[in-house]
């Protein structure tokens, strides 16, 4: 049933990328020109809403791991957590350059881990590795076709100079990388012996197709609320209610609600914190990006931890 609606899922976004990318090539690029700051805005509420959403259980899964290591007190887990994404977001300032690396680096091995692995059961070390490499395709396909507004967006997260000239000269590393990152689609494709290969097929044309017809910005937005968080609501909501898909949905919606709120709110803060230092654009980009970074680390180590002690039992 659950891959059933995977499945659903699949197709109907791939339909709306395509839709909306034939659309945008059609009609959009004056509207993106014109409407930078309001598309900008409109990125931020979805990522706010829709794309933070699905890592707002953490305090519910928290529940699982402190009863596994006998504590009682729920507070250490809020503690830990805010200490994890205050301390991120410290060395984002101090050492942008390697902090933004270590992200992009655990986030893509996240998303395709987490936009893979309900294919198959196995999880070999070769297939970790994988996941990193196919993950790694929301890194290099903006870079591969709109490098000169990645590379901006990088500025603005106060990347080095010398970093920034060095892969717009060797662009060759960005195109080698891309083989490898469609390499990695087509392990898994075989590793399931071709069985549910459309999944895979979709995932990557529409990945593919979004970042040549949009700026970085909006088809990371896209990729990440539409086809990332979804698919992680689907599992969570099955998780809750493996009967009844609906009622797990609606158990989902009430219990991430209260945080979803609370980060928004805390993002909205920043946002109007930073606009007294920098342009909106550019605070977007920065709570964005460096927001998530934050919410990233910690949400990524309590999925961990849950892995490892749920496999010693």
């Amino acid at each position: 049933m659950i891959k059933k609606i995977y499945g659903k899922h699949t197709f109907y976004f791939s339909i709306f990328a395509i839709t909306l990318s034939v659309t945008a090539l059609l009609f959009g690029n004056k509207i993106e020109a014109s409407n930078e700051l309001m598309i900008s805005f409109i990125c931020l509420f979805l990522i706010l809403s829709i794309g933070i959403s699905h890592g707002a259980m953490d305090n519910y899964k928290a529940k699982k791991l402190l009863e596994i290591y006998k504590k009682k007190n729920k507070s250490i887990f809020f503690i830990i957590y805010i200490s994890i994404s205050l301390m991120i977001i410290l060395l984002w300032s101090l050492y942008p350059s390697v902090t933004l690396l270590i992200f992009l680096i655990i986030a893509s091995y996240h998303f395709g881990r987490e936009d893979t692995s309900f294919l198959h059961q196995n999880n070999y070390y070769v297939d970790q590795a994988l996941y990193l490499i196919k993950g790694s395709l929301i890194v290099f396909a903006p870079l591969f076709f709109h490098i000169d507004e990645t590379i901006e967006i990088f500025d603005t997260l106060l990347i080095s100079d010398n970093i920034l000239i060095y892969i717009k000269k060797e662009h060759w590393i960005i195109n080698v990388c891309l083989g490898f990152c469609i390499f990695g689609y087509l392990y898994f494709v075989n590793k399931n012996k071709y069985e549910d290969f459309e999944v895979l097929f979709l995932d990557m044309l529409s990945i593919l197709i979004l970042n040549y017809v949009f700026n970085p910005l909006i088809a990371f937005t896209i990729y990440f609320c539409f086809l990332h968080s979804i698919r992680h609501i689907i599992s969570i909501s099955h998780e809750l209610n493996g009967d009844n898909f609906n009622l797990g949905l609606k158990a989902f919606a009430k219990k991430a609600l209260p945080l979803t709120i609370i980060t928004a709110v805390l993002y909205l803060l920043a946002t109007v914190f930073l606009s007294n230092f920098y342009g909106l654009n550019d605070v977007i980009i920065k709570v964005i990006f460096i927001g998530l970074a934050s919410l990233t680390f910690p949400h990524i180590l309590l999925e961990y931890l849950l892995e490892i002690n749920e496999k010693k039992n």
